[in-house]
């Protein structure tokens, strides 16, 4: 799919045409952003702009010279975006240019950072006269975005901390995978927040960056770190809640163990009276005893009571 923006009468119009790209003047061009473009789509851009996309490959590459190029007037960038699932979430990387003031986008997948973008950019069309301030606005879209699921998750944690305070009705391993879970979307987006910090850390070094951007990249810097230091609460607050969790589990296993324990020492005499008089000698006055059966399982049940009262009494029940 393309999406062609650019200035006509103080207003940003959007074509999706491919014919209609020659007939729209160079300098009014603001955006050029594919989708899931065709093999005609892409070599038209990369031919009438005379712009190169960084292949897939090469936009989920983590070296430093991978994700930020500059030249004389030309600023290529890989950036990976997070799209939500149903498993949690997935990098969907980007490749971006900017040339002459003009952005181009290539994407593979329908991202909630750029159709937020095109809100803005529709809801007031006048403050957006180059790539430049598309991009700006992509990126602020994109640290909102991941503020708020950092806020979202921490919500679902609180949840899962009282459902675990309250001990829920929830099997130990469901719960151990629910932190997990839990963990590994923070870990994807811290990554996704710091890629976003070395991109606006190397704008602010180019050379080629208008200087009039470079207060709002600092302001975006500040909230990046501020957003760092929440992601790192929700990290921590998570392996509380695992070590918490285990203290659990731990005192349900030893109450368990406890209860054999106490099982086993309570049937000890009785095992031992048992014992003695189911040896075979000739020789045991309780023999002929007419109420030898009925003493001795009398005495049984009184040595396993005498037991119990003792521990009780200990504190040990």
């Amino acid at each position: 799919m393309l999406r062609i923006y650019y200035k006509k009468d103080r207003r940003l119009i959007k074509e999706t045409d491919l014919e209609d790209l020659r007939d729209i003047a160079m300098t009014s061009m603001v955006w050029v952003d594919l989708q899931n473009s065709t093999i005609e789509e892409k070599v038209t851009v990369e031919t009438y702009f005379d712009i190169k996309y960084s292949s897939e490959e090469e936009s989920q590459e983590i070296e430093s010279s991978s994700r930020f190029s500059e030249f004389e007037d030309e600023l290529i960038i890989n950036s990976n975006f997070l799209s939500i699932t149903v498993e949690g979430f997935e990098y969907c990387p980007v490749s971006i240019i900017v040339e002459k003031g003009i952005l181009f986008t290539y994407r593979y997948n329908d991202l909630k950072t750029f159709s937020e973008s095109v809100k803005k950019i529709r809801a007031s069309p006048a403050s957006f006269n180059n790539g430049y301030q598309v991009l700006m606005t992509l990126l602020e879209t994109s640290i909102d975005l991941d503020a708020d699921l950092i806020e979202a998750l921490a919500r679902k944690i609180a949840k899962l901390n009282q459902d675990i305070i309250l001990r829920q009705k929830r099997s130990d391993e469901e719960v151990l995978i629910q932190i997990s879970s839990f963990q590994n979307e923070t870990m994807s987006l811290r990554e996704n927040i710091i890629d976003k910090q070395r991109l606006i850390s190397a704008l602010m070094k180019s050379n080629s960056f208008p200087e009039e951007y470079m207060a709002f990249l600092r302001i975006m810097i500040k909230d990046i770190n501020s957003i760092l230091e929440h992601n790192k609460f929700a990290f921590e607050r998570l392996e509380y809640l695992q070590d918490t969790f285990m203290g659990f589990v731990n005192i349900e296993q030893n109450r368990i163990i406890k209860i054999f324990t106490v099982a086993t020492v309570a049937f000890m005499p009785p095992t031992l009276i048992a014992s003695v008089y189911g040896m075979n000698f000739k020789l045991m006055p309780e023999l002929n005893w007419e109420w030898g059966y009925a003493a001795a399982v009398l005495f049984m049940i009184a040595s396993s009571l005498f037991t119990l009262i003792y521990f009780k009494k200990k504190n040990w029940l």
